[in-house]
């Protein structure tokens, strides 16, 4: 009879915790999250998934063919800036094309800094940068619920170091997409 109350406790906190993912809430590592969790960057490139949507077979086959643009899924910014330069919006015009035709697509704009201001400052400020690119993409036709937001602030660097080149690559929003 005991074990039957022990399944009945796990079966709720299964249900629970499959509820998670509300907007402006904190991960594990402290980044701040906004919709749909499809695990972090490092998981997804661990297990291939960005390496996929150009890969033989998968269900991203037709970017591969919409060419080079779409490839690019990192936009850049300028020091203490969430502004996207031209190119930056003609490349987000290039991504809004294609989501917009394909409603079944989500993707997780992920907001970085580099390594200058304090921890709750780069998050506030990854964030104002993944809501720049959300902003533009919807207002280029993308709905609401194909995109979500997580801002990692200076938690994830793409390089290493204190000089001004790896600090630039740092200060970044990367377009993860998921079926």
């Amino acid at each position: 009879m005991k074990s039957a109350g022990n399944i009945w406790v796990l079966g709720i906190f299964l249900v629970l915790a499959g509820c998670g993912g509300s907007s402006g809430t904190m991960m594990d590592d402290g980044a701040a999250m906004d919709g749909a969790d499809y695990g972090s960057t490092d998981d997804a490139q661990s297990s291939g998934m960005n390496d996929d949507l150009f890969g033989e077979g998968g269900e991203f086959d037709d970017l591969q063919a919409r060419g080079d643009m779409l490839e690019n899924r990192v936009i850049y910014f300028d020091y203490d800036k969430a502004d996207l330069d031209a190119e930056s919006k003609e490349l987000m015009t290039e991504h809004a094309e294609y989501l917009a035709g394909n409603n079944g697509l989500e993707i997780r704009l992920e907001g970085h800094a580099d390594e200058r201001g304090s921890r709750e400052y780069n998050i506030g400020l990854g964030e104002e940068r993944a809501q720049a690119v959300r902003q533009i993409l919807i207002l280029q036709g993308v709905t609401v619920s194909q995109l979500s937001t997580v801002s990692y602030g200076e938690e994830r660097p793409a390089a290493l170091g204190g000089d001004d080149e790896s600090m630039s690559l740092n200060r970044r929003v990367e377009l993860v997409y998921a079926p």
